[in-house]
């Protein structure tokens, strides 16, 4: 199933449809019912959706409580950066004030800023002290993000700046969708690939991730409740900007065009 958020109520979606959820005017309240929420979108009664357009729909969890975020979870990535591939979960947190829709145009702030496609995790009901065997009955659905960063902020402190450089408005673009995991062949192989104009510059498959999105969740969970509408954004492969040689950054009047199979595709235009 694919929900989605119009005028910031969720909302189950079918091709160009869009069903309101019952009590979703409170996005986190109806992702910590998911299971009873499924049951629902069973048997729903279409006769009420209306049309949309992609344009038209905000983030899947527009105010998350919690945003996650995992460094060097790929070992291309790792390299890139210069780094050996970790033995634990590098994490950090993205401000949940950068959470924007899936189409949008973002201010660049003086600096370097730069891309790194990530598939994300969305919570559902939840809970502490997950084990792995159990994380995916945590996760509500899987979306797709953009971790976009700006690296001068990111390394000018001693230990970098992550959370900061990489919370300016709107720097956490996700969507088009959340997508419950049954809907993919296999949830733990994704493809995901972003594009500016017509060059691509990242791509990847999330079963290359070093610690994947169960072992994260239960990582996490061993630490920090997770809460219904967290998010954690998994992880970005190789390719990104500051790695390149020369570096390349994003510059106004470009265009950052994100997919991932099963999910659809997010759209950032720059200025």
């Amino acid at each position: 199933m694919r929900f989605a958020t119009l005028d910031g109520r969720l909302v189950l979606t079918r091709d160009a449809l869009a069903l309101d959820v019952p009590g979703g005017e409170a996005v986190n309240a109806s992702l910590g019912r998911f299971d009873e929420l499924l049951k629902w979108a069973v048997g729903a009664d279409w006769s009420s959706a209306v049309p949309f357009t992609v344009e038209q729909l905000g983030p899947p969890v527009p105010q998350p409580r919690q945003v996650f975020a995992v460094a060097l979870n790929y070992r291309p990535h790792a390299a890139e950066a210069g780094y050996q591939a970790p033995d634990d979960p590098l994490l950090f947190t993205k401000f949940p004030s950068c959470i924007t829709g899936p189409i949008t145009a973002v201010t660049l702030p003086q600096g370097k800023p730069d891309w790194e496609i990530e598939v994300v995790a969305v919570i559902g009901a939840g809970g502490s002290s997950i084990p792995a065997s159990r994380a995916w009955d945590a996760v509500a659905g899987l979306t797709l993000g953009q971790d976009l960063s700006e690296r001068d902020l990111q390394m000018r402190g001693k230990p970098p700046q992550f959370s900061l450089a990489k919370s300016f408005p709107g720097f956490g673009p996700t969507g088009p969708y959340l997508v419950t995991p049954d809907e993919f062949a296999d949830r733990d192989d994704i493809g995901f690939e972003c594009f500016l104009g017509d060059e691509r510059v990242q791509h990847g498959r999330t079963s290359e991730m070093i610690f994947p999105v169960a072992e994260l969740v239960a990582r996490i969970s061993a630490v920090c409740p997770l809460l219904p509408g967290d998010l954690i954004f998994t992880g970005t492969p190789a390719g990104v900007g500051n790695r390149r040689n020369p570096p390349r950054y994003l510059q106004p009047g470009e265009t950052l065009i994100s997919k991932a199979e099963g999910i659809g595709e997010i759209r950032q235009t720059f200025r």
